[in-house]
């Protein structure tokens, strides 16, 4: 009998403080909860794992509620980096800005099964991103609250206000892009094809204030026997395919060929595993590109040229066209509507 897919989960600190955050400004927060599929008790007993995709979920609908299109930078920045617990210490315990970076890496598991990490240790260093388990188009403000929080923790256990070289994001921004580069100190990139965060590689020898070899060692230890108990796995088919479209669509290069080749299959492999999940590509890639274009239509700071761009079209008239088969109206008159 086939086993259902194991269900990334994260700590999910990042939908506790925004959970304080909204009730605090006055939102009722049932219906968020509800529409996030949580529940008040998930909420406030820290020791539950929350699913990925509902924490993003329920983000994206505090930031609406709220009104706060940059509600994960400004998260980031409340979040008490202690709450982290082993994941915190083994980092304020290491010995310099190299080594952060190469256990934020390792043991990122530990705090979101969806977010897989890698070490960038080249020309430059940094971490990179990827998702597991789930649809990364659906992501904003998760990814952007880790990226904040990752340069805060940095700026804290080194006691120096970090500058970094580039940070790209798969997603679209125009509103809010200016106070990101001024936050990183660099031309935030988005759209991009990757999720990448990377620093000067001398930068990278920063002494950490807080550094402690035998309480790293210790630490270390726990963090690798902890993740040693937890298994990973790369999701279903049908989400490793998503994200393939979602970081390529920009670039116009979400197509079945390019895709599969970055999955290591064949196309006709491809369809054939989609196939048996209930789905195609040319589905999975309308599908991203409807909820993708109702919510950059929300953005009075993007033209229709340019959301047809993102979304990989050709022209407008392309756009304009699989708009009205998806919804009955034109892009122009939806966003009218909307904004």
């Amino acid at each position: 009998m086939k086993r259902p897919p194991r269900i990334p989960r994260a700590l999910g600190i990042a939908t506790r403080i925004a959970y304080s955050h909204a009730r605090n400004a006055g939102v009722t927060m049932a219906p968020l909860l509800e529409g996030a599929r949580l529940t008040r008790r998930q909420i406030e007993d820290p020791s539950i794992r929350l699913p990925v995709a509902d924490q993003i979920e329920f983000l994206n609908l505090v930031a609406t509620a709220t009104g706060d299109d940059l509600l994960g930078l400004h998260l980031a920045n409340r979040c008490e980096l202690r709450e982290l617990g082993l994941f915190y210490y083994a980092l304020a315990s290491s010995a310099t800005l190299f080594d952060v970076c190469q256990r934020a890496a390792r043991f990122s598991a530990m705090i979101n099964e969806g977010a897989v990490q890698q070490f960038i240790d080249g020309r430059m260093i940094g971490i990179t991103v990827s998702y597991a388990g789930i649809s990364r188009h659906q992501d904003r403000q998760q990814v952007e609250f880790w990226f904040a929080g990752v340069m805060r923790m940095l700026r804290r256990l080194t006691g120096v206000h970090l500058i970094a070289h580039r940070l790209r994001l798969t997603h679209a921004r125009m509103r809010g892009a200016r106070e990101f580069s001024a936050y990183f100190g660099c031309a935030a990139e988005f759209g991009a094809n990757v999720d990448e965060l990377l620093f000067v590689r001398k930068q990278g020898q920063l002494p950490v204030v807080s550094a402690d070899p035998f309480l790293n060692q210790l630490m270390v230890k726990m963090c690798e026997e902890a993740l040693a108990h937890r298994s990973t796995s790369r999701g279903p088919i049908r989400t490793q395919v998503e994200n393939a479209i979602a970081a390529t669509l920009p670039h116009g290069n979400a197509r079945v060929e390019g895709i599969s080749k970055s999955l290591g299959l064949s196309p006709r492999t491809l369809a054939r595993h989609l196939t048996q999940e209930g789905t195609t590509f040319s589905v999975l890639l309308n599908g991203i590109r409807r909820d993708l274009a109702a919510r950059y239509l929300e953005d009075d700071t993007l033209s229709i040229s340019e959301i047809a761009w993102l979304l990989g079209y050709q022209d407008i008239g392309a756009f304009s066209h699989a708009y009205k088969q998806w919804t009955g109206t034109t892009p122009r008159e939806a966003a009218a509507r909307v904004r």
